[in-house]
């Protein structure tokens, strides 16, 4: 691994995306808060505190993370499924991940988060239909997004960051 801020490479939208991979993202979503969880269970005694690169977040600040970025991303779908190309509000993640909650609240509150809010947002995506899927946003810095593009990149970013939980339990070490 040349990258370590992309353990699993960095995120590249499938041409042509079928139901078949909207199925497979939908289930890597699914599966994410319990991976989650035995990614951060399988780490050494103090690795949760430890950075998965130099100037990286700990495995703590990245459980905070998935929790931020994942809630606003069940918000921006709930928006278009609901409103003609809503303007979404983007956050400034790397200053969220500093404050003081993201560097030392419990894991556990997180990681409970996520189990909670992966069931809300998978029953919603597997109620949507084609149609559904092919509804957007508007990402002040990105441009217009689709929700099945959203989708494929949010499969992606759970994978992205449970492999930096994993990096954490591997490099470094006291």
């Amino acid at each position: 691994m040349d990258d370590l801020r992309y353990p699993v490479g960095e995120f590249v939208m499938e041409p042509g995306p079928t139901p078949e991979h909207r199925r497979a993202w939908i289930e890597e979503i699914e599966r994410t808060p319990a991976r989650l969880r035995a990614a951060v269970e399988a780490l050494p005694v103090g690795a949760i505190d430890r950075p998965y690169r130099p100037g990286g977040w700990t495995a703590r600040q990245v459980v905070h993370h998935l929790a931020d970025s994942h809630l606003n991303s069940y918000v921006r779908f709930r928006l278009a499924l609901t409103e003609n190309e809503p303007t979404i509000k983007p956050y400034e993640q790397d200053r969220w991940a500093e404050l003081q909650d993201a560097k030392d609240a419990p894991v556990e509150i997180s990681l409970a988060l996520l189990e909670a809010l992966h069931y809300r947002w998978v029953r919603l995506l597997r109620s949507m239909g084609e149609e559904d899927f092919a509804r957007k946003f508007r990402h002040p810095e990105i441009g217009v997004l689709d929700l099945t593009t959203n989708l494929a990149l949010y499969a992606w970013h759970s994978r992205h960051h449970r492999a930096h939980v994993e990096l954490c339990g591997k490099l470094g070490g006291d």
